[in-house]
């Protein structure tokens, strides 16, 4: 029994047993002859079958040990010595723990355990081992208890199938799967599972995309995100057939936010089994709101710059036209006595011919050509002076201000920026027939890289000034088009479409930002953002009535026939000495050659050939100290102003009469440069 125990060839020694009992009878010869020749024929039988099982143990492709009761190793087969490195002598003297892993040791003592006392006969497990190098070997492990005819326990065989690589590949595998599910959950888009258009999986993203919790998504049908049947259907519809004959798709669609929000996004869909649509599709969501909002702006800018380059050349032409008009009335005038019949025509022909300048004014305005004089500017006195000149006026409306703590200075244009306003009070005053009330504030904001994004203007410090009124307000189609040129809801005739457009013009002609909000009924708020200046208020002089004359020598430099001979009978007849110059080359020129005669040069700024800018830098080569009046019916992209940061000393807006441009030069010429 224990000879059997410790070697699995047993029975071989078996035979050896049966044939030392066959010797003591003393069988006849003949039965001698027939019993050896039996027994030649069972040994050879048996040594067959021991070298059958030999070799079948010892070329095994899995590893084969034979282990006694105590889990003591005491046979091997070359396989088993492969696996853990050791030589088959040096794994038949160790125990089945002395090769497991320490977290492992105690499965195979559990189950000899378990054999012996008769629970179980058979057992499989995964484990971990130790090779003779130092690394892990895992195993897949299938162990049986060998019992004798008696059924009492031998030992164990166990067979172990190398799994290292394979467990190396399934920790790979779970280790992919977690980083997806990681960039799943992480990923900067939504993404999601749709099977049979119900929503199966979502990510974080997608959670925040929609403001819906994870669990308020799984499991609904897709449909309650799409605001409408017909963007549902389209993506539900079309895109799957696209889908299904191309492996991909994307589609721009709409959804709606859990707060109610309509966003646009980007949906890209890929199905799991192209064959079988139902088996599910994977898609990603791509937030494009905020791109489409800054594109739409975008498109906006680009038709407001390209009308307003055209509103700007015929307020250019027109100005020219009108000061034609303007200087000869005004001539006229001069000659005449208040008492003759055509004084009061001609003065109601310069009345008119303001009112066409004043509409020019308003195409400047809009197309950004009239920022002439930036000064700094207290916002809130100019809200309190624009508001009192329209209050003694509409007396039906009320009107607060509130202005912020210490509030900033903006750097502006004030009469552009009195027009801006008073354009906003009359927008409020129309939205109102039976009178309401009209709210102003000035405070200070800083915008950050995000606030500007959406305004559209650089990061930094604004003066914020709001004009909100109580009025019948305006939906959402109305709120799109009112800052479009000439575009009016009064009925024809009644209004230029030009007064939001102006107002747009000019707040955007200084580096600003205008928002509107107006709900039907709940009345309208417009917000207009400033930069902000750290330079100190200036002061505004107060204007003298009356024609201030003189006796100068004056060049006057206009590429505009007319011009030229309105403008030389003005001078002429205020005293003034005058030379004039049809172009650029021909005013640089002129003033080459008289310049100790030239007290003062009135330039044009836009001209063929020559700019005035380009004029004004030769004049200061020719003289440092060259007193120049700037004079334009357009100022491009605020050209104007420019030139006067250079050095030039002042600017008249055509159209003019004589008694503006009389004491316009005696301004200049009295004060001498510093």
């Amino acid at each position: 029994m224990n000879d059997r125990g410790k070697d699995p060839s047993g029975l071989v020694k078996e035979t050896s047993f049966l044939k030392q009992e066959s010797k003591d009878p003393k069988p006849p010869a003949e039965a001698n002859r027939q019993e050896t020749a039996c027994g030649e024929a069972a040994a050879k039988a048996l040594r067959e079958s021991e070298e059958h099982f030999r070799l079948a143990f010892e070329h095994a492709n899995v590893g084969i040990c034979l282990v006694d009761l105590q889990g003591k190793i005491f046979k091997v087969n070359s396989r088993m010595s492969q696996i853990f490195g050791y030589a088959r002598e040096e794994l038949e003297s160790m125990t089945v723990n002395d090769i497991a892993h320490p977290d492992h040791r105690k499965v195979s003592p559990e189950f000899i355990g378990r054999a012996v006392s008769g629970q179980v006969d058979f057992t499989e497990f995964e484990k971990q081992y130790h090779h003779k190098d130092g690394r892990p070997v895992w195993g897949q492990v299938s162990s049986a208890l060998i019992r004798d005819a008696a059924g009492q326990p031998l030992y164990f065989i166990s067979h172990v199938i190398d799994i290292t690589e394979r467990r190396r590949v399934e920790a790979s595998v779970r280790e992919g799967e977690k980083k997806i599910k990681s960039i799943f959950l992480a990923a900067p888009v939504g993404i999601g599972l749709v099977s049979n258009r119900v929503i199966i999986e979502a990510n974080d993203r997608l959670c925040e995309m929609t403001g819906y919790r994870r669990e308020e998504l799984l499991g609904k049908n897709a449909r309650f995100l799409y605001p409408t049947d017909d963007d549902y259907e389209y993506v539900g519809t079309e895109k799957y057939r696209q889908i299904a004959g191309s492996g991909t798709g994307s589609v721009e669609t709409r959804w709606r936010r859990k707060d109610g929000e309509i966003i646009n996004i980007i949906l890209s869909s890929t199905p799991l089994d192209e064959a079988d649509l139902a088996a599910g599709v994977t898609f990603t969501a791509l937030d494009i709101t905020v791109r489409k909002r800054l594109e739409s702006q975008l498109l906006h800018a680009q038709k407001m710059e390209a009308i307003g380059t055209l509103a700007g050349g015929i307020a250019h032409d027109f100005n020219n036209l009108l000061m034609g008009i303007q200087g000869y009335a005004s001539l006229a005038l001069m000659d005449l006595e208040p008492s003759h019949p055509n004084y009061e025509r001609l003065k109601r022909i310069g009345e008119h011919v303001q009112s066409g300048a004043d509409l020019t004014r308003q195409l400047l305005g809009y197309a950004r050509g009239g920022r002439y004089e930036m000064k700094p500017t207290n916002i809130s006195d100019l809200l309190k002076k624009t508001a009192s000149m329209f209050g003694r006026t509409k007396k039906e409306i009320a009107i607060y201000q509130k202005d912020g703590a210490d509030l900033w200075n903006a750097e502006v244009d004030r009469g552009q920026m009195e027009q801006v306003l008073m354009n906003l009070y009359v927008n409020a005053w129309q939205a109102m027939p039976e009178g309401g009330e009209i709210y102003l504030e000035a405070e200070n904001v800083m915008m950050d890289e995000t606030g500007a994004a959406a305004c559209a203007v650089a990061p930094g410090p604004y003066v914020k000034i709001s004009v909100t009124d109580t009025g019948t307000g305006m939906d959402a189609k109305t709120r799109e088009r009112i800052f479009d040129p000439f575009f009016t809801t009064k009925t024809m005739g009644r209004g230029t479409g030009l007064g939001l457009a102006t107002v747009y013009g000019i707040v955007m002609g200084h580096k600003g930002a205008i928002q509107v909000y107006s709900e039907p009924q709940h009345g309208t708020s417009f917000k207009i953002y400033l930069p902000a200046s750290a330079l100190e208020t200036v002061e505004e002089k107060e204007i003298e009535d009356g024609i201030a004359k003189g006796t100068e020598a004056i060049l006057l430099v206009d590429d505009e026939r007319t011009i030229l001979e309105v403008g030389r009978e003005m001078l002429a007849t205020l005293g003034y000495r005058v030379y004039v110059a049809g172009s650029g080359q021909e005013g640089i020129a002129v003033y080459r050659e008289k310049r100790n005669e030239i007290d003062l040069v009135i330039l044009d700024m836009i001209m063929t050939g020559m700019s005035g800018g380009k004029a004004f830098d030769y004049l200061r080569e020719a003289n440092p100290a060259v007193k120049v009046l700037l004079s334009s019916g357009y100022s491009i992209d605020g050209d104007a102003q420019e030139i006067l940061n250079r050095g030039c000393n002042g600017f008249l807006q055509k159209p003019f009469h004589i008694e503006k441009l009389s004491r316009k030069i005696r301004e200049i010429l009295s004060t001498s440069r510093l």
